[in-house]
């Protein structure tokens, strides 16, 4: 058994912790939680997230859950893979702001507008993210005119984002402009992003056929 687990469904948000797990390169182990047995309501799970979401991770018995708390402690434990800025850098201030940033504005943003919220003129004064305007304002100032969000090279914080991005454009939940789609094209091809990907696919593709 290794001595980090990582419970998903390739149907998830899991989706980006399996790319960070590829960008690490630590042996993990996968549990995937199925949704039609309802497995991430079962007691066994709901002791290590009572939320009953995925992802998370238990790493020699220290539990984390969700994702930019997942991706930031991945980065550090395992420094060598080199995602995240050391500990006393000056970049480390900006690569928790947008770690974070993603994880808070633009997820607020973005879930509002699925679920068709559309805040008022007052009430964006009271919401975090505002307005859904806004965020994208922000980001696509961030990314279109450097390649990473964070000094010279990729971080946690660009795969984060880049996760949003992409999931989000192609769900229409986030507008395809030029710099979204040169940042999300510059990252998602990445080995370790396409290794996670063939490894989701082919369990949602194995998922999907009949029994035998």
């Amino acid at each position: 058994m290794s001595d980090l687990i990582f419970y998903t469904n390739p149907m998830s948000r899991g989706r980006i912790i399996r790319w960070m797990l590829e960008e690490v390169g630590q042996p993990y182990e996968t549990k995937i939680l199925r949704w039609e047995t309802g497995e991430a309501k079962g007691a066994d799970y709901l002791a290590i997230n009572p939320m009953g979401k995925v992802p998370a991770i238990v790493h020699d018995g220290v539990i984390v859950t969700e994702c930019a708390a997942i991706c930031a402690y991945l980065a550090d434990a395992f420094p060598e893979a080199g995602l995240a800025p050391p500990a006393h850098s000056r970049l480390r201030g900006p690569y928790y702001r947008w770690l974070f940033f993603a994880a808070g504005p633009i997820e607020q943003a973005v879930s509002a507008k699925m679920v068709n919220l559309e805040p008022t003129i007052e009430q964006r004064s009271m919401l975090g993210f505002g307005c859904i305007e806004d965020v994208l304002a922000v980001v696509e100032d961030a990314v279109e005119s450097r390649p990473y969000l964070v000094g010279d090279s990729f971080t946690a914080a660009d795969l984060y984002l880049a996760s949003h991005l992409s999931w989000g454009m192609n769900f229409g939940t986030i507008e395809k402009r030029p710099a979204f789609e040169a940042y999300v094209e510059r990252h998602v091809h990445r080995p370790a992003a396409q290794r996670a990907d063939e490894i989701d696919n082919a369990l949602i593709a194995a998922a999907a056929q009949p029994a035998s």
